[in-house]
């Protein structure tokens, strides 16, 4: 059946969170929202394109930083609420410079860093 971006359902401000995982890894690389054009532009491309919240823009993975994020498979939850996107992962996804945005862990009650920036 072809694919209806209409029939996933937003939040109250048009948005759907996507979560990028590395296609090959299975390493969850960072959290961020689309909307329907965001979610256009992305399946047009093939380079993930998320909708900022705090600059109310496009933000093309990698614009800026050259750590684009290239399409591999889309995939819908059951709820339709939730996007997964399976990515290649060109150098760090984490504006911090880290592997993944997930750098950080509980463990005893103590939040650890468990990733340092990339080289």
């Amino acid at each position: 059946m072809p694919f209806d971006p209409a029939n996933l359902k937003y939040d109250a401000n048009g948005l759907i969170p996507c979560i990028a995982q590395d296609h090959a890894t299975g390493e969850v690389l960072m959290m961020a929202w689309m909307n329907a054009a965001s979610l256009a532009r992305t399946l047009q491309t093939g380079n993930v394109t998320y909708w900022s919240r705090s600059r109310q823009a496009f933000w093309a993975k990698g614009e800026s930083s050259g750590h684009v994020q290239r399409l591999v498979e889309l995939r819908l939850d059951c709820d339709r609420d939730c996007l997964l996107a399976l990515v290649t992962q060109e150098g760090p996804a984490c504006h911090t410079n880290r592997r993944t945005c997930f750098y950080s862990a509980l463990r005893d009650g103590q939040e650890v860093e468990i990733l340092t920036p990339m080289a």
